[in-house]
C-alpha cells in the first residue's frame, strides 16, 4: 500500500455464500459480471441436514478444538476423549439443523464447557434443540406421556419404569440392581441421573 512500483502477485479468490447468485442475477439484485469472474469452479456444499453422515466426524473435530480451547479430557496427543451416549447422538443425527454447522459447533461447545465426564449424556443438549424434536426429559413422577410423544420419549418413559422396578427389588441398591441389569455401575447411575429418578433410602421402603 502506498508503493508507487507495481508488484506481481498469485491469488486465489474463494467466495461463499448461502443465496442462489444466479437467481440473484435474473432478479436483477446482484451484479451479473460479477457473478460470472467469481464462478470460475463452483463447489455446491450441501446442508448439515443434508449430509447427516458428516455429523460424528463434525462433532469429533469441534470436541477435540474446544477441548484444548478449555484445556480439558484431552489424551497424551491432545486430542478429545469426549464422546456423546449413543442416545445424544440419535438426537443428533434425527435433528433438522436449521442452524446448519455453526448450530452443531454450538452444541458440541456446550458440552465440552458443561461434561463432567467422557461419556456426554443427552441431558446436555440444549433445551431447544431437545424441544425441537419433541424430547421432553422432565415430566413429573408418574405422569403419563402425552398422546404426541417422541419414540425417544416412549423408550426412556420404558426404561426409566425398568430401573425404578429393578431398584426397589434390589431394596434401593443402585450396585445390586446394576449386577441385575447387567450394566456398569456407573451407566446406572448416569441413567439415574438422566431418567431424574429419585433414590430412596431403604429405610423408605
Amino acid at each position: 500500500m502506498g508503493a508507487t512500483d507495481p508488484v506481481k502477485v498469485d491469488v486465489r479468490i474463494l467466495a461463499a455464500t448461502n443465496a442462489d447468485l444466479l437467481q440473484l442475477v435474473k432478479d436483477g439484485r446482484f451484479r451479473e459480471d460479477l457473478y460470472y469472474r467469481l464462478n470460475v469452479i463452483n463447489i455446491a456444499l450441501p446442508a448439515l441436514r443434508e449430509r447427516k453422515e458428516d455429523i460424528p466426524l463434525l462433532a469429533e473435530h469441534f470436541f477435540t478444538y474446544y477441548c484444548r480451547e478449555n484445556n480439558k479430557f484431552l489424551d497424551s496427543a491432545g486430542k478429545s476423549i469426549l464422546h456423546f451416549q449413543p442416545e445424544a447422538l440419535q438426537v443428533l443425527m434425527e435433528h433438522n439443523w436449521p442452524g446448519n454447522v455453526r448450530e452443531l459447533e454450538n452444541v458440541v461447545e456446550r458440552a465440552v464447557v458443561l461434561a463432567a465426564e467422557p461419556s456426554v449424556p443427552v441431558d446436555v443438549l440444549p433445551d431447544a434443540l431437545l424441544q425441537a424434536n419433541g424430547i421432553r426429559l422432565n415430566r413429573g413422577d408418574g405422569a403419563p406421556l402425552p398422546p404426541d410423544a417422541s419414540l425417544f420419549e416412549i423408550v426412556n418413559d420404558y426404561e426409566r419404569r425398568v430401573i425404578i422396578e429393578r431398584l426397589e427389588h434390589c431394596g434401593w441398591s443402585q450396585t445390586e440392581a446394576a449386577e441385575s441389569l447387567h450394566v456398569p455401575l456407573s451407566t446406572l447411575n448416569q441413567k439415574i441421573k438422566r431418567l431424574d429418578i429419585k433414590i430412596r433410602k431403604k429405610s423408605d421402603t
